[in-house]
This record gives C-alpha cells, sequence and structure tokens, in this order.
C-alpha cells in the first residue's frame, strides 16, 4: 500500500493519461510512423528480380506474376494488404435444473428386556414408557437452478498488413483502424497467423481461420469516459470486501 502521498498522485495522475488527451477536444488518433504495419511495409525483405523487358513472358497475358492479368495477386510477403472479414453471429444457452430430496427415518424400542422397562414404567410418570425408548427423523432437500444466455453479434472489415513471415510460411498479420466520430474514437484492432492458402482469390480472410486471433473493438473519447466507473470507486471495488 502507498503510504507517500505524492506516490498516490503520482499513480492517480498515470492512471488518468489516458483521459487527459480529448478533454475539451477529440480524442488523437494513434501515430502511425512507428506502426508495425509501417516498418513491414517499407522492409519487406528481398524485392523480386523483375523480368527483361524483351522477356516473352512479360507481355503474355498467361504470365503467372502478380502484375498479369490472371496473375495471383494474394498477399504473400511481409508488407502485402490483405482484408480481413469479422462477421461474428454467435449465441449460447445453457441452461441446468437439479431437485433432489432424501427422508429417513428409524425407532427402536425395548418392550420386554427381563421385566426392566416395566418396572421402569411404574416409576416414570404417568404417560411415559420405554416402549419406544429411541425414535430418529431425519428428512433434507436441495434445489438448484441456473441459466446462462449469451449473444454477440459484430460484423466488420478491416486492412491488415503481413509482418512477418514465419519459416514455415505462415503469416503473421496486423490490422489497426481508427474512425473518429464527433468526440469519439472507435478502434478496431487485429492479429494473428494465417495460411497463405487460406486467402481467397479476392485476397480476403475470415477471422475463423486466424489462428490466436486477437480481436479488439472499443473505443476511447467522452462517451466511453462517461460508462467507466471513477478511478476511486475501482480501486474501493478491490479493496473493500463487502
Amino acid at each position: 500500500m502507498l503510504r507517500n502521498p505524492t506516490l498516490l498522485c503520482l499513480a492517480i495522475a498515470l492512471t488518468a493519461c489516458g483521459r487527459m488527451d480529448h478533454i475539451g477536444k477529440t480524442p488523437d488518433f494513434s501515430p502511425t510512423q512507428q506502426s508495425p504495419e509501417r516498418v513491414a511495409m517499407i522492409a519487406s525483405g528481398v524485392p523480386n528480380t523483375p523480368e527483361p523487358r524483351n522477356s516473352i513472358s512479360r507481355a503474355s497475358l498467361w504470365s503467372g506474376g502478380q502484375g498479369s492479368l490472371l496473375g495471383d495477386r494474394r498477399a504473400m510477403k511481409r508488407g502485402d494488404i490483405m482484408t480481413v472479414v469479422i462477421e461474428i453471429d454467435e449465441k449460447a444457452e445453457i441452461s441446468n435444473s437439479t431437485d433432489r430430496s432424501r427422508s429417513g427415518s428409524e425407532s427402536l424400542g425395548i418392550p420386554q428386556l427381563f421385566g426392566v422397562p416395566q418396572r421402569i414404567n411404574q416409576g416414570i410418570t404417568d404417560g411415559a414408557s420405554l416402549d419406544e425408548a429411541v425414535s430418529i427423523d431425519s428428512s433434507s432437500a436441495s434445489k438448484g437452478t441456473g441459466s446462462v444466455k449469451r449473444k454477440e453479434k459484430l460484423t466488420l472489415r478491416v486492412a491488415a498488413t503481413i509482418t512477418d513471415v514465419l519459416p514455415n510460411g505462415v503469416l503473421a498479420i496486423e490490422g489497426s483502424q481508427e474512425v473518429r466520430v464527433n468526440f469519439e474514437l472507435r478502434e478496431l484492432l487485429v492479429t494473428g497467423y494465417v495460411r497463405p492458402e487460406d486467402i481467397s482469390r479476392q485476397n480476403e480472410i475470415t477471422y475463423d481461420k486466424i489462428a490466436s486471433a486477437r480481436i479488439s473493438y472499443g473505443g476511447r473519447g467522452q462517451i466511453s469516459d462517461m460508462q467507466q466507473p471513477r478511478i476511486g470507486q475501482q480501486v474501493l471495488d478491490v479493496i473493500l470486501p463487502f
């Protein structure tokens, strides 16, 4: 726990830095000069060796190069761009019900034991008897119900850049998109690994074919700030046991 007030104020200030950039103005876009996508585009690897100008295959319509009419224009090397199609429409519903009951009854009587119960019955209060010396009744019941309902729907398209080509040919991609409307900035981030053969002829890939997919759709701005609890409330939620 922080005992120094200066350190406490510094921690609060650092936590609130994310909201200080859009007080009284629109939130700023993330800089793209040092983004992984731009770095991959600049250092895209060894360029392909161009064909001679007098080459017959250069003028042929059946050339297999990316620049030809029928060539494969899918992203395949570092710095190339592809389209990631995100269409999430999932629904899950789980319902459980449990009902259990149990009852038991036990009784023990000693009406005849060498005449002992009769002698005891004569010396005890009227109405009392050892004919049923021990009687035990028990019952228990439990019941539980539970249900889970979840529905998610998200339809987005974002351009992603190949940031690395692994030794086995798998492509590492990363894409980002920011849209600012009035004082709210919506952010979309996509990262993961894809196989070249999963990329369609339209240079698109669906999110369900991305391994280790990380998809983030959120935002920052005045509306997002109002939807978040204050810093002090978040700290109290962690500290208070009740």
